[in-house]
């Protein structure tokens, strides 16, 4: 079950710290092990607290999870469309943050801009939780532009089961 006292909000500029100290620690354990050093090192540089910082000013909006005064999750959408970050820390998964922190990002993008399909390209060690959260896979892994080995995926609302409403 996750926590009562989480605690969300959009990020701004001065968070850019806070957001790339988590990052960069989640992806260190979870991520680079799969990625050459050279797309780990690019992928490291990417979430520097000055890169960060930029794209905030630039209007991307990052969604941001907190336990008391903790970042303890990080969701980043480029487009209202492509969800280019998406990092729980490593002591707080399996509490349910991922899946809140994802439903108020995705219902932020649908009352913005109607999105009704979400994209991203996920890590190996993250297809599971994306699963989990009605993703399915758009094509085979592969490494992108970049050079990251990544898995596209795609979570189509108006495809996905929705839940049935009993009438008591």
């Amino acid at each position: 079950m996750f926590p009562s006292a989480l605690r969300m909000r959009l990020g701004r500029p001065e968070d850019a710290r806070a957001i790339g100290a988590l990052v960069r620690r989640v992806a260190r354990r979870w991520v680079l092990p799969d990625q050459s050093p050279e797309a780990g090192a690019a992928l490291l540089l990417r979430f520097s607290a000055k890169g960060i910082r930029q794209r905030l000013l630039e209007g991307q909006r990052f969604h941001l999870a907190f336990l008391g005064e903790v970042l303890v999750g990080v969701s980043a959408m480029r487009g209202d469309s492509h969800l280019v970050q998406f990092f729980v820390g490593t002591r707080y998964q399996g509490r349910g943050i991922a899946r809140r922190l994802w439903q108020r990002t995705m219902q932020d993008a649908v009352r913005r801009a109607d999105t009704r399909r979400f994209t991203l390209n996920a890590s190996r060690c993250a297809v599971p939780v994306y699963l989990r959260l009605g993703f399915v896979l758009a094509g085979p892994e592969g490494h992108s532009p970049k050079g990251m080995v990544t898995t596209p995926m795609v979570l189509d609302l108006d495809a996905a089961p929705r839940p049935s409403r009993k009438r008591a």
